[in-house]
């Protein structure tokens, strides 16, 4: 899948309140980013997994980075639900 934003990897601290997730940047960094997955995401919410995320550049989002993918078992997983018309057409 191609995306347009520059790409980050991390690993997720925790995933809370439905749409938000803690993610440790690879330089320790601690970021608190949008999940747009309301699901219970069974499976794909394991601390320490690895993370894909994206930053926005809008001004007007209070959080501007968005959890894209998540590693479980060795497989990428996409759990960004607004993706998914974009991904079957590819």
């Amino acid at each position: 899948m191609q995306f347009n934003q520059e790409l980050q990897t991390g690993k997720l601290v925790r995933r809370y309140k439905r749409f938000l997730a803690d993610i440790e940047l690879e330089n320790g960094e601690i970021l608190t980013v949008h999940c747009p997955n309301s699901g219970s995401m069974l499976g794909c919410s394991e601390p320490g997994s690895a993370v894909i995320i994206s930053r926005s550049d809008n001004p007007a989002r209070k959080y501007p980075h968005t959890l894209e993918m998540v590693q479980a078992d060795s497989v990428w997983v996409g759990v960004n639900t607004s993706l998914t018309n974009k991904l079957v057409r590819e």
